[in-house]
């Protein structure tokens, strides 16, 4: 079998190679809902099997996944798990609860208006966007991403020499706060390019030169005590470098 995480033209690439050798292939895109047409495009396109976190996107719970696919091999996965004596998964069986959880976030999202939820998100992080740029020097953008973890991201930056205070003050600052809030900053990995599996020289890492808010983590009404927040810090530290 061949094993993937490659999507859009690797991915198609992949497909044809496993065609064309006759060798079924397993598509990991844990972060692949949203959109929840993904839960269907990949059996459009004769992909073998397929699976989804049961968290993430997905919003089920975290413990659980889904396997989709082929009948006869999604039966043979299926005599690897619970109840089977002896099988290889079966010390880390997911429960019932969980599986019917899981079920239950998936068809939630394919009843779901996406276009009005993300709407929403976009909503959510535009607010704190107009927040934020009320603060010289401080830059903005917005952008989904198209590899996993497919929500309106906001991406902030400023000219961190010429003030003095990096990402790192920030990330920290708003870490101390009461509430907490947490940003995809220089110390999480998911921003730090150069961070893969195996890598042996952690000093090419490259520190990135922004923070990013991710619209799904927010709840309705959240978006405004991050937005004063930020922008509270961001003056104060843009105020002492002038």
């Amino acid at each position: 079998m061949i094993y993937t995480t490659d999507l859009g033209d690797r991915l198609a690439k992949v497909l044809a190679i496993s065609k064309d050798h006759k060798v079924p292939m397993l598509l990991d895109d844990a972060a692949g809902i949203p959109p929840a047409d993904n839960a269907k495009l990949y059996a459009r396109m004769g992909i073998d099997m397929y699976c989804f976190s049961g968290g993430k996107g997905l919003r089920g719970p975290q413990c659980s996944g889904l396997l989709l696919g082929r009948k006869d091999l999604i039966e043979a996965a299926l005599l690897n798990c619970s109840p089977r004596e002896g099988a290889v998964c079966r010390p880390m069986k997911v429960g019932k609860e969980e599986i019917i959880g899981c079920l239950t976030a998936l068809e939630t999202w394919l009843k779901l208006d996406e276009k009005k939820l993300y709407a929403e998100w976009n909503g959510r992080i535009d607010r704190i966007r107009k927040l934020v740029e009320t603060v010289p020097g401080v830059k903005t953008g917005t952008f989904i991403p198209d590899d996993g973890n497919r929500y309106p991201t906001l991406k902030i930056s400023w000219d961190q020499k010429a003030w003095g205070y990096t990402i790192s003050d920030c990330v920290q600052q708003l870490r101390a706060g009461d509430p907490v809030i947490e940003v995809l900053g220089a110390d999480n990995p998911s921003l730090v390019t150069t961070v893969r599996e195996g890598n042996p020289n952690p000093k090419e890492r490259k520190q990135p030169d922004h923070i990013e808010l991710v619209s799904m983590t927010i709840k309705p009404g959240e978006e405004m005590i991050v937005g004063q927040r930020l922008r509270a810090i961001l003056g104060a530290a843009q105020k002492k470098a002038a």
